[in-house]
């Protein structure tokens, strides 16, 4: 029987990299999509072929696709793609995502609409084009990523709390959708620090906060994927999941 497979965004560093890594070695085989790959490298460190080999160091069978998750010919083509190689999608992580540096007034309405192509427009083309598939072949999960900053104005940047409140609103009324054909939609909001090349790129210098480890949110990916099709619509918080013994407890991020 051949393993489940897992679709991860953003998966060249950070989160989205421990999510390959973990479902790589928990079973599932990896398909790893980003921007920065070996022949495109960003200029943070980390690239779509580095994680996906890693994965493959821990059994599973592991694909890198470059794509910009604002290409919605580029995701349609990537799911003729894995069905071709895996047949078969169980899981999609909708990691990926912009936070602008600045405070939005301040910003190019440019980069606002940045913001929601990445943000927004991005996770919602992969369930367009995945959860028909996942609902033919009787089921699947979508779990998409956000953030404290979804529900917190003060944060500063308006074009993330606005966007991770969308993708929160988008999670509950496209599980609504996609109940009764087995594809489960649920959200993670990360809402303490966790160590991520990004996140720590976007920093005031100086700025010395105590990060946790990215391996918590796997904790919460991992425990999402094992819950019935009809566990769907929920937002929940890493905070939350750790009362309930679903994320362990605090572990520090080595930098």
């Amino acid at each position: 029987m051949s393993r489940p497979v897992a679709v991860v965004t953003g998966a060249s560093r950070g989160i989205g990299k421990q999510f390959c890594l973990d479902l790589a070695r928990t079973g599932f085989d990896v398909v790893a999509t980003a921007r920065s790959s070996d022949e495109s490298r960003g200029k943070l460190p980390g690239t779509i072929d580095e994680t996906a080999a890693l994965a493959r160091k821990e059994g599973a069978r592991a694909l890198a696709v470059a794509l910009d998750v604002r290409d919605e010919a580029a995701i349609a083509k990537l799911a003729d793609q894995v069905y071709e190689t895996f047949g078969r999608a169980d899981l999609v992580v909708n990691n990926a995502a912009l936070a602008p540096p600045k405070a939005a007034l301040e910003d190019s309405t440019k980069r606002w609409r940045l913001g929601v192509d990445v943000n927004v427009n991005g996770p919602f083309y992969f369930v367009y084009y995945f959860a028909p598939r996942m609902a033919a072949a009787g089921g699947g999960r979508i779990v998409n990523i956000s953030s404290g900053a979804a529900a917190l104005p003060s944060f500063g940047r308006a074009s993330y709390t606005t966007t991770k409140a969308a993708l929160e609103a988008m999670t509950q009324s496209l599980a609504h959708d996609l109940r009764k054909q087995q594809v489960a939609v649920n959200c993670i909001r990360l809402d303490l620090p966790v160590w991520t090349e990004g996140f720590a790129e976007t920093l005031p210098p100086g700025v010395a906060i105590p990060f946790e480890h990215p391996v918590i949110m796997s904790d919460a990916l991992l425990w999402l994927a094992e819950q019935p099709f009809g566990y769907t619509g929920e937002v929940l918080t890493i905070t939350e999941l750790r009362a309930r013994g679903v994320v362990r407890p605090q572990q520090l991020a080595e930098r």
